[in-house]
């Protein structure tokens, strides 16, 4: 199940209102509306933790493999890693789609694409980046 998924079942479990959770995270009702269709994801961590608080679920909940690796580009890389962290996951499971790869093999795969993503990332920000603007980690 997916986070947008997540969110919406959790809201509506607790008969509580799209205006309503937007209000309580300090967010707008059309942030909330994406959320749920899955078209934006938190950029910070520190939401998913609110989102499980006011639910009163795990945080491990909201946050499956998918949806770390997502968040993850959004806190690095801003919106549009996020949007480019979400076509690289769709991209990936459409080439599983009717694959003879086990599931052990096909999160192995995932994992190593995380990984040449964030690579790659760094070494465009150090080629690119004059070094009076690099931010050092």
């Amino acid at each position: 199940m997916k986070f947008g998924d997540k969110v919406k079942d959790l809201r509506k479990q607790s008969n509580m209102k799209q205006e309503e959770l937007a209000k309580a995270l300090g967010v707008s009702t059309r942030t909330i509306i994406n959320y749920e269709q899955g078209k934006l994801y938190p950029r910070k961590r520190e939401r998913y933790t609110q989102i499980a608080e006011i639910f009163g679920v795990e945080l491990n909940y909201l946050l499956t493999e998918d949806e770390e690796f997502i968040a993850e580009a959004g806190a690095l890389y801003g919106r549009r890693g996020q949007m480019q962290a979400r076509d690289i996951l769709e991209r990936t499971s459409a080439l599983f789609a009717g694959g003879e790869l086990s599931d052990v093999d096909q999160l192995a795969f995932i994992h190593e694409i995380q990984k040449l993503y964030f690579d790659s990332k760094e070494r465009a920000r150090v080629k690119f980046t004059p070094k009076k603007y690099r931010k050092e980690a």
